[in-house]
């Protein structure tokens, strides 16, 4: 014999709110490439507004907003390895004298651009490798590496 179900009980969860997501709503959106503007322009600044600031000429914060979260504490720890290593050897915070190649652009993914810009220098070059991620309907670089 069953018995009706007491008003003490649970009642099941609705299941249309079980698969409610805060993050499809209210976290980053992707972002397709055929909705954001060419990265080249943006990469080429990024090059080189990053090694100004491995060199000191430029504020870290000025950059913030184009980068994830963790490129800017990675960043911000080679930035201060920088500055302890110019201040031992007592050397004046300059602005590099840089030139900078042509950005190539590859898109491994409809949402990501993989970019690399040679940086030439008085005395050597350098690259700067950016993958950039469209998210939020702009590009924001989520790795950014200084060989």
């Amino acid at each position: 014999m069953r018995t009706a179900p007491s008003t003490n009980e649970a009642t099941p969860v609705n299941t249309r709110l079980a698969s409610y997501n805060d993050d499809d709503y209210f976290g980053h959106q992707q972002t397709t490439k055929e909705d954001l503007p060419d990265p080249a322009p943006l990469v080429e600044n990024m090059a080189r507004s990053v090694i100004e600031i491995l060199a000191g000429a430029r504020e870290l914060e000025q950059i913030s907003r184009w980068v994830t979260d963790d490129v800017y504490r990675s960043l911000l720890v080679r930035v201060q390895a920088a500055q302890r290593a110019r201040a031992l050897k007592k050397i004046a915070v300059h602005r590099p004298n840089i030139s900078l190649g042509k950005a190539m652009v590859r898109f491994p993914t409809e949402y990501a651009a993989e970019c690399v810009v040679v940086v030439h220098g008085r005395g050597r070059s350098r690259s700067v490798a950016i993958r950039l991620e469209g998210i939020d309907r702009r590009w924001r670089a989520t790795a950014i590496h200084v060989l």
